[in-house]
């Protein structure tokens, strides 16, 4: 019989696909959505639907070939650690997860959120001590780990001024010195369950109580912790696979790392409700092996790394000498796909090869990328999408449709979910919101920051600065916290320039900032610009000095210039020699001195 919280929840989960399904946009065409109502009720139903599918793939060595874990077998480890784990005196306490991509990471924090109390992923890039202050905010009282970190946490627990009690290795055989072997565990719960024990499996989730705590990576100070509910996940999950196609054939290919919520959510538990596969990639230096090895058929990432594949492909090209002979094939089959005819999947096989054979769909998210990169990628034909999200909306805030892509654009709404624009400027820009049941609870103890990010209607004002088109595709100008407001009032957003000079050849990366001004009526803005050493190498020589560099830049930095209005102009380059310092997920950390810097 179910449940009054069950018949609630429901009743929310119907309605929601109830919007899907009635919203009339063309390119809203995928209304397969089941109602779920918490990860939990997900991941039982997604279990009888998919049982003898593949959910994950892993290697456990270079050596050995990828292995296969189905929805069924993994359900029991889940079920099996999340038994074990109450029986362990953990029911309702702050679990934490920590490690690189892998089967046993996402089966803690599913054995974590689905029953036994709230999970708080946490960045495996912090040190010892940032990773403890962590601990010690979100009361966190047993962590699943990865090997390396044992010592670490065994330390931690022994110094007494942290609420650790229960520690798990991800990959120990046995218990060992008092760290728990997270595979031991696991067979320990399924006995239990064999015995009659079901304190786990009848856990009935409260899915508007707050079950995950993400800690953002903070490019502007103090991180946060996102309090997520199960009814924001799952949101997510029904409404971000009506814009693009999911079946329960494809196998999704896992690089972004698990603690931040756009990997989590869509390349963990999207797969995991639409009954597909999850494979892991041992690393950035192994992803072109590991993509010949799984041929899979979605791949998530961020813009550095597709960046890095579009433009290797190109280069190989050029040294083949057949840059203009690609060209050519690509001008002629945008042609000839307009009747029917794509004449790509035989020219460009060794090209498509490079992902592995089988790419259907690349999404982009986590920072704006060049249009040409995309488009680019599509001209190979492997779809390339960009989407559009924060923590604090579990992530989804926007996706580009895969009927009706536009690179320029971060995408559309989601069916029952909406974006706004406010405080519109003279220049028609203003700041990005989002509302929907997708929007987080709050920060964790921090109500003033809670009240100055959601307003009393629920929008979440974003931060970042933008527009919304007459066919309601949004695009991002910069954020708000970034605008650089010049002595007359007119506002600069850094991103605009650096993305103009993301599209020179030879410019790797760039960081746009306001330097010291020379007088009271101007208003510097200063280029840092880092050079990729190989392309300026083929226009310049190995030989190369800094003038010579520093000339050809202002050349392109003119035309940029050229074009723009006086309080928008670049009036200082920097030619920077070593890497910007960036956060954990890799963002340029704008704050930081060190970034403004020649050095």
């Amino acid at each position: 019989m179910m449940s009054e919280n069950m018949k609630k929840k429901m009743e929310w989960a119907e309605g929601l696909v109830d919007k899907i399904n009635n919203d009339p946009r063309p390119y809203v065409k995928y209304k397969e959505s089941r109602p779920i109502t918490d990860i939990k009720q997900m991941m039982v139903s997604s279990t009888e639907l998919y049982g003898e599918n593949v959910a994950f793939m892993q290697k456990d060595s270079n050596s050995e070939p990828y292995k296969s874990i189905t929805f069924n077998e993994a359900m029991a480890d889940i079920n099996g650690l999340g038994t074990a784990l109450i029986a362990k005196g953990m029911k309702d306490k702050r679990i934490a997860v920590i490690g690189e991509n892998c089967y046993q990471w996402a089966i803690s924090y599913l054995a974590a959120v689905c029953g036994v109390g709230v999970v708080v992923p946490l960045d495996k890039e912090l040190n010892a001590d940032e990773l403890k202050q962590l601990v010690i905010r979100a009361d966190v009282e047993c962590v699943l780990f990865q090997k390396k970190f044992e010592d670490m946490f065994k330390e931690m627990k022994a110094a007494g001024d942290t609420k650790l009690d229960v520690l798990v290795n991800f990959t120990s055989e046995e218990e060992n010195d008092g760290v728990y072997s997270l595979a031991q565990l696991a067979e320990e719960g399924k006995k239990l369950i064999e015995e009659g024990n079901r304190e786990f499996l009848d856990v009935d989730i409260d899915n508007e109580a707050m079950g995950i705590i993400l800690f953002t990576s903070g490019t502007t100070g103090k991180s946060k912790g996102v309090m997520l509910s199960h009814k924001n996940i799952c949101a997510d999950l029904m409404i971000a696979p009506t814009v693009f196609k999911v079946e329960d054939n494809d196998i999704f290919f896992s690089v972004l790392p698990l603690h931040h919520t756009y990997a989590c959510t869509c390349d963990f538990l999207i797969p995991m409700y639409k009954g597909c596969a999850v494979a892991y990639c041992q690393g950035l230096k192994y992803i072109t092996k590991n993509l010949a090895e799984v041929k899979p058929t979605m791949f998530l990432g961020v813009p550095a790394i597709f960046e890095k594949l579009y433009s290797t492909i190109w280069k190989n090209v050029k040294k083949q000498g057949k840059e203009d002979l690609l060209k050519k094939v690509i001008k002629i089959n945008r042609k000839t796909k307009k009747v029917g005819i794509d004449i790509g999947k035989v020219f460009f096989k060794q090209i498509t090869a490079v992902f592995g054979g089988r790419m259907r769909c690349l999404i982009c998210g986590g920072a704006a990328i060049s249009p040409e990169v995309l488009d680019g990628i599509r001209d190979f034909g492997i779809l390339a999408l960009q989407g559009y999200g924060l923590t604090e909306c579990a992530p989804m805030g926007a996706l580009n449709p895969d009927t009706a892509p536009n690179s320029a654009s971060i995408g559309v709404r989601f069916p029952g979910a909406d974006l706004k624009v406010v405080d519109v400027n003279e220049e028609g820009i203003g700041e990005i919101c989002v509302y929907g049941d997708n929007i987080m609870l709050g920060y964790m103890d921090m109500p003033e920051e809670t009240a100055a990010v959601i307003d009393a209607e629920g929008w979440f004002h974003t931060g970042d600065m933008g527009y919304i088109d007459e066919k309601g595709y949004a695009y991002i100008t910069g954020r708000k916290k970034n605008v650089i407001i010049t002595k007359n009032g007119k506002n600069v957003y850094p991103e605009e320039l650096e993305y103009q000079l993301s599209l020179i050849p030879f410019v790797e990366e760039s960081f746009v900032f306001e330097g010291e001004s020379a007088n009271d009526k101007d208003t510097t803005i200063v280029a840092s610009i880092k050079l990729d050493k190989e392309n300026i190498e083929e226009i310049l020589g190995s030989e190369y000095t800094e003038e010579q560099a520093k000339e050809l830049v202002w050349k392109e930095v003119d035309k940029i210039n050229a074009d723009a209005p006086f309080y928008r102009k670049i009036k200082k380059v920097i030619i920077r020699k070593s890497d910007f310092i960036k956060n954990s997920s890799k963002k340029l950390i704008r704050f930081a001195e060190e970034n403004k810097k020649e050095n």
